[in-house]
């Protein structure tokens, strides 16, 4: 039986997504259910460099694109820090920004998506605040939320204690909190049916 690790743990978590782009491909097809559904990605990043394990807070996100050309920055977050959501979004907007040229079309620009596992509760000043584990942000009128810029700069966020508490909804979801919370739970994971997090 082979010794299990921590998948909450950045250089696990780097590990074990970046040499299994299936896996990956899997993650954020069931991350955002609602959306269609990716084939394949390349990892942009799929190496772990010295410098990235240096630094008071260590991030190992996983950059990567898919066929269609849209990319993705997944990372998980175990600590809380001020400033980790500026982080995200500069991270989202430098990768928008790199995929043009001098001079090429903006309509080219595809979606970039920020996907990002906490493990701690962020929004906590409300009821309903506390009652939502998973969120989406995008461009969006503050009047009139219908009204939309696209969803071309999008950050997806999920609190999995939080989650896990509230008890999200059978399903693939669900699998992963689980998979995330319960690693070390042998009863737990031998109940899970959903096949990629089953083979981890």
């Amino acid at each position: 039986m082979h010794e299990l690790l921590d998948p909450t743990n950045d250089y696990v978590f780097k590990r074990l997504f970046a040499e299994a782009p299936d896996l990956l491909v899997d993650l954020i097809n069931d991350l955002r259910p609602d959306l269609p559904d990716i084939t394949s990605v390349e990892i942009l990043n799929p190496t772990i460099e010295p410098s990235e394990l240096n630094g008071k807070y260590i991030i190992l996100d996983v950059l990567a694109r898919d066929s269609g050309g849209h990319c993705y920055n997944v990372e998980i977050q175990v600590r809380r820090y001020g400033a980790w959501h500026k982080r995200g979004l500069f991270y989202l907007a430098r990768m928008l920004g790199s995929q043009l040229g001098a001079g090429e079309d903006y309509q080219t620009l595809n979606a970039t998506v920020g996907l990002h596992l906490l493990d701690f509760d962020l929004f906590t000043a409300t009821d309903a605040e506390r009652q939502q584990a998973t969120w989406r942000f995008e461009m969006r009128d503050e009047y009139q939320p219908n009204v939309s810029l696209g969803n071309i700069l999008q950050m997806n966020l999920i609190e999995l204690n939080k989650a896990d508490r509230l008890g999200v909804p059978k399903g693939a979801l669900r699998a992963w909190i689980t998979f995330f919370k319960h690693w070390q739970e042998e009863l737990t994971m031998a109940n899970i049916a959903h096949e990629p997090v089953k083979k981890r």
